[in-house]
């Protein structure tokens, strides 16, 4: 039973088919009330410092193209301030790389892109946290070409062979994952429609994700919805009244 709207998650977002997708539901049953503030848009600083969560989705561009994307630079303002104030952060793909990047840790381009669906390899730490889903049922969407160095401090949760960083914690208030937990495949469509030009030129084949989509769906949806909840259950519950 939810608890009422008695606290505010916001949500980064920087194209639009790159949503909360399967968090989602954990988030308005743990009581959140969502907003999303569009990066190239501009961002509402003092809304997102004072909120309660912070959740800073993926993208097609890069941590370090804050030249070419000046709006970036207002989002790493937004979430070192958010460390240093040891407040909620998650990120996931371009979110985890900017906080990895805010932490001081280097973002460059991997070894390899990965693009599709394939298993995650948690550490031990990794399978005692709210990852725990993925021990026994490793797949996940990856859509990645560049990673992020271990920040100073956190614990690795996860890797696969191309990428050792896949996801890191730091203390009980800050996530990252370079893979997408979120994405349950219910709108593929839209990332095979937004990132047409990336596939086309890397050689993959779009039926083969579609189908992969179809067939990881029911477990996709369940490991997101968990992974979520076990995460937020974790944090400070508000103050009642």
């Amino acid at each position: 039973m939810a608890l009422g709207l008695r606290r505010t998650a916001w949500a980064i977002r920087h194209v639009a088919f790159e949503g909360l997708d399967g968090f989602g539901p954990a988030l308005a049953e743990a009581g959140y009330g969502v907003r999303v503030a569009d990066a190239p848009a501009g961002l509402p600083a003092a809304e997102l410092l004072a909120a309660e969560l912070l959740i800073v989705l993926g993208g097609p561009i890069g941590a370090n193209e804050d030249g070419d994307y000046p709006f970036l630079r207002d989002e790493l303002d937004v979430i070192e301030r958010r460390l240093a104030r040891g407040l909620p952060t998650l990120g996931i793909c371009l979110g985890a790389q900017l906080i990895a990047r805010a932490l001081g840790a280097r973002v460059s381009p991997a070894a390899a892109k990965e693009i599709g669906f394939g298993p995650l390899r948690l550490t031990d730490e990794g399978k005692r946290s709210c990852l725990s889903p993925f021990a026994r049922d490793p797949v996940t969407l990856h859509w990645h070409g560049d990673s992020f160095e271990l920040p100073e401090g956190a614990t690795r949760l996860a890797s696969t062979e191309a990428c050792e960083n896949q996801a890191f914690q730091l203390g009980r208030h800050v996530i990252g994952f370079q893979f997408h937990p979120e994405a349950t495949g219910r709108n593929l469509e839209h990332w095979l429609v937004g990132h047409a030009i990336e596939l086309a030129s890397a050689n993959l084949d779009v039926r083969r994700l579609r189908a992969d989509a179809e067939r990881w769906r029911p477990s996709l949806v369940r490991k997101a919805d968990s992974v979520a909840r076990d995460w937020l259950r974790q944090l400070p519950r508000p103050d009642p009244g």
